[in-house]
């Protein structure tokens, strides 16, 4: 059962990081999309919330 909730905080974790990644590089390598860059950064803490909400569910 630990490694299940291990995988499933992991998986939140990646998704979060990929997000931040995604809304880095939307800011600094491409040209006039400051606002998708916000809206996707706008992700992390809703998929970190999304993530405490489930795991508080499951238990």
């Amino acid at each position: 059962m630990p490694t299940k909730n291990r995988a499933f905080n992991y998986l939140i974790i990646l998704a979060t990081f990929i997000s931040f990644l995604v809304s880095v590089g939307l800011w600094f390598f491409t040209e006039n999309n400051q606002q998708e860059a916000i809206f996707v950064g706008i992700w992390v803490p809703s998929i970190l919330c999304l993530g405490i909400l489930l795991q508080v569910a499951r238990d």
